[in-house]
């Protein structure tokens, strides 16, 4: 559990910089350039990544359960899921209707897949991976939020075709994981 939760703190403390230490990111960005910064944040980040895959594995080894959600929530939270993918297609796809109304669908899709694995895992390790990642998410939604009221940003969309490829990118996405890699990579059939 100690090498999933510092993972989380350092993944997550990681991708907080702009909210947490704006301040500070722009001083060393300033004093060490922008490649140091990104190439500090990305191997802290992969760090991370490997210590929460791994934390979570082990957690799961020898889980301490805190509820046992009923069979139907798997099924729901499967199903949630597909927005979130979506969403996270959007944030990729340029210029789509999507992106243009919500401004961080990453985030919001990123709540979204917290939210439905927290409906459908109740053992202390899930709470700690999923509910870490929604206050995350929820917390950098507001932020980005603000900096975008503060500086005036808009998200600019081109019409249907951008969002018609996020979308359909997001349900294919969504179905090669819910269907296959799910299971392949978790261990876990999300409508089996």
């Amino acid at each position: 559990m100690l090498m999933l939760i510092a993972g989380l703190v350092l993944f997550l403390g990681v991708h907080s910089s702009r909210v947490f230490a704006d301040d500070a990111r722009s001083a060393f960005i300033a004093a060490h350039g922008e490649k140091t910064w990104k190439g500090i944040y990305a191997v802290l980040s992969i760090v991370g990544f490997v210590l929460v895959v791994y934390g979570y594995g082990e957690a799961r080894t020898a889980p301490l359960v805190l509820w046992t959600p009923p069979v139907w929530t798997r099924h729901a939270a499967a199903l949630l899921t597909l927005p979130a993918f979506i969403l996270l297609a959007a944030a990729y796809v340029p210029r789509n209707a999507i992106k243009a109304r919500l401004g961080h669908p990453m985030l919001l899709g990123t709540k979204l897949w917290a939210a439905a694995h927290l409906l459908a895992n109740g053992n202390v390790a899930d709470v700690l991976l999923f509910g870490g990642f929604l206050v995350w998410a929820t917390l950098c939604f507001r932020a980005a939020k603000g900096r975008d009221r503060a500086a005036g940003t808009t998200y600019p969309s081109d019409g249907a075709t951008p969002t018609v490829i996020a979308v359909a990118v997001g349900i294919g996405a969504w179905a090669a994981f819910a269907f296959y890699l799910h299971s392949a990579w978790i261990g876990v059939r999300p409508f089996g």
